[in-house]
């Protein structure tokens, strides 16, 4: 059997609250984020930083309302108000692609959830 990765949730426009770099590695995503958006602690993420360009790869730590932290050495690869787009993946099969869909969470300026949309399918 055949399997493909896909795109199951997104946290679109997330702001950078902080950056930790003497912390162990990995993202801190505000609690109702992780739950709106399906993802859960301890998943594997990919970050991208539309303010200088960098992807990378950690994984997920559960934080406060508004949070969105950089720790360890993804820390270097932003800054306090860069925003990022969240993204998690899961292997679909080729029988599971025909209903497949994904959330969008969208964010404002404060973090805050302003729409969520399923896509796909």
């Amino acid at each position: 059997m055949q399997f493909r990765e896909m795109l199951r949730a997104k946290i679109h426009n997330a702001r950078v609250t902080d950056v930790l770099l003497h912390y162990e590695g990995s993202i801190t995503i505000d609690k109702e984020l992780l739950e709106k958006s399906g993802i859960l602690p301890g998943e594997k993420v990919q970050v991208l930083n539309l303010n200088n360009g960098q992807r990378f790869t950690t994984y997920v730590i559960e934080g406060k309302k508004g949070e969105i932290i950089l720790n360890g050495p993804a820390a270097r690869l932003a800054y306090p108000g860069d925003i990022v787009l969240v993204l998690a993946y899961s292997l679909v099969s080729e029988d599971e692609l025909k209903n497949w869909t994904y959330k969008v969470v969208y964010l404002n300026e404060n973090n805050e959830i302003v729409k969520i949309e399923e896509k796909g399918g």
